[in-house]
This record gives structure tokens, sequence and C-alpha cells, in this order.
């Protein structure tokens, strides 16, 4: 298998642990939603945290493996 079919196992099988647990977790604590009326807004801060962190896991794996 080539480093690059490597990679993308890696990052699919990330993509599946994570969707696992934002399944079964739903909204996080640290994310934020107000509703006024009609209006709603919602800011993801620690879906946008945890994401990042993951991400950033992601790219370091990739660039030790080159």
């Amino acid at each position: 298998m080539t480093g690059m079919g490597k990679i993308f196992i890696v990052i699919g099988v990330v993509f599946i642990v994570i969707g696992l647990i934002w399944s079964l977790f739903g909204k996080l604590p640290g994310d934020f939603s107000f509703k006024k009326g009609p209006v709603t807004v919602y800011f993801p801060i620690m879906t946008s945290i945890i994401a990042s962190v993951v991400l950033t896991l992601i790219f370091y794996l990739i660039s030790k493996m080159r």
C-alpha cells in the first residue's frame, strides 16, 4: 500500500470516529445558541476547537509520513 493510501485510510477512520462521537453527544458543551423570536443564532465554539485539534493532528501526521 502506498503512503497516500494509508493517509486516506487514517483520515477516513478519523472522520468515522468523529461522526460517531458527534451522533452520540449531539450538541457539545460550549456550543451556544440564542433564540429571540424567529431568529436563532448558533455559535459552535467547542465543535470548532475540536475540529481544529483533529485537523492539526491529521496534518501533523501527514507531514511526518513524508
